[in-house]
């Protein structure tokens, strides 16, 4: 049946939801990645980190804004459809949907790649297992998630904490902190601000739920906030640990820091802490990235973007069960067909212009209403300067993406638009 969402999520679950998004198996490679992109320079690796916070609290603050204004699950799909025009929702939630269910993938993927680095068909058939039994605990309703979530969090914070303690005790190898060298330290920057913005744009998870969760004008403002300052103060103690305890040019030449690190302070048997943290990680970031993307895809189909089938509700779970099954089958689709680690880059791209639009929505709000719905609550006040610095943060961060993941997915949206517009012209005919 066709129904309302329940609201179950109290401001801990909207919280855990958040971290649990956030601090994905990301977080056990994004900084090293990021300190490859800035050549090693400690200077340039903690601008980087700044540009990334910077942007993500502008997006934070304008999400939370219109989460109050607009307590519904779709998040920036909603926001541009009811504050800017639908084909502007469209296109956000077209992004987010498309680029959200690769991520999926590419993390069910890396999960596998972790506990089967040498067997790539047990890995991909791990990845499908996870998928499965995610898209089960999603299914069995939204608090089932957020307890989940936390279950998996807490061994993964305590990874990360293990690594920072070692790391903040250990003095650096000699030598170590020479530099790489990099031809541009702006442009270093700015991707270096790319991949580690990717890795908190998790809090918009709880947006895209804000019709599960209760007194939603308090709650989610709060719980992305929340989340998003715990995360920003956790990426900040581990690059500092990890420099500490690596060296900046150990660090960059990194592909998995946290295991080495753990390795080199307490010992090669420490690695499979590392690898089991990042392994708990992806499946918890997978876990609320598939209830995100079903939520969206639900308010989507609400309005005839997507079919009508996926807006049906489960009347015992409450949870939009024929938009997660989709996602899943669709999930597992990609892995079973594709290399996703070499595509997905695109949903960047889609990510971005997610945030895009959800600033430029939030630029449309009004202090007194939302400017259209005068019986709403008054939107989280908010300078305008921080909208506009969100939207422009999106951009410039998006023409620094590679030129072949920005090619990927304007064809992916033009795809969406243009199937968009044929079906539109058939119901007019009709």
């Amino acid at each position: 049946m066709t129904a309302a969402l329940q609201r179950r999520l109290t401001l801990l679950h909207a919280v855990a939801i958040g971290l649990g998004s956030m601090i994905g198996a990301g977080v056990f490679t994004a900084i090293g990645l990021a300190a490859a992109l800035t050549g090693g320079h400690p200077g340039l690796l903690y601008a980087a980190l700044a540009v990334a916070a910077v942007a993500a609290l502008c997006n934070a603050l304008s999400t939370a804004q219109l989460a109050t204004v607009h307590p519904e699950s779709g998040g920036a799909y909603v926001y541009g459809r009811r504050q800017l025009h639908p084909w502007a929702g469209f296109v956000a939630g077209w992004g987010f949907v498309t680029g959200k269910t690769a991520s999926v993938a590419a993390m069910a993927a890396t999960l596998g790649l972790y506990l089967f680095p040498d067997d790539a068909a047990a890995a991909r058939w791990t990845g499908v297992a996870a998928v499965v039994v995610l898209t089960g605990v999603a299914m069995a309703g939204v608090t089932r998630t957020a307890q989940a979530t936390t279950a998996i969090l807490v061994p993964v914070l305590a990874v990360l904490v293990l690594a920072i303690g070692a790391g903040l005790t250990r003095e650096a190898p000699e030598g170590s902190a020479a530099a790489l060298g990099v031809d541009s330290p702006v442009q270093g920057v700015l991707m270096g601000a790319g991949v580690l913005f990717f890795a908190f744009a998790g809090y918009a998870r709880v947006a895209t739920m804000g019709e599960e969760v209760i007194d939603p004008a308090r709650t989610i403002p709060r719980a992305i906030l929340i989340a998003l300052a715990v995360t920003v103060a956790l990426y900040l103690l581990l690059a500092t640990a990890l420099i500490s305890g690596l060296g900046t040019s150990g660090l960059a030449r990194s592909p998995a820091p946290v295991r080495d690190l753990l390795e080199t302070a307490l010992g090669s048997g420490w690695g499979w802490v590392a690898v089991a943290g990042a392994a708990l990680a992806a499946a918890g970031a997978m876990l609320n990235l598939l209830t995100g993307v079903s939520r969206t895809a639900l308010a989507m189909a609400r309005e005839s973007d997507l079919p009508r089938p996926l807006a049906r509700v489960h009347a015992g779970t409450g949870t939009p069960w024929t938009a997660q099954l989709t996602v899943a089958a669709a999930v597992i689709l990609l892995l079973l067909t594709t290399d996703i680690l070499t595509v997905v880059g695109f949903s960047s791209f889609g990510v971005l212009v997610y945030y895009a639009v959800a600033n430029l929505s939030a630029l449309t709000l009004r202090g007194d209403d939302d400017g259209r719905r005068p019986a709403r609550p008054r939107p989280l006040r908010v300078p305008r300067a921080v909208n506009v610095l969100g939207l422009a943060l999106c951009l410039l961060l998006a023409l620094s993406l590679p030129p072949m993941s920005v090619a990927a997915m304007a064809g992916v949206f033009l795809i969406g638009v243009g199937g968009r517009a044929f079906v539109r012209a058939g119901r007019r005919g009709r």
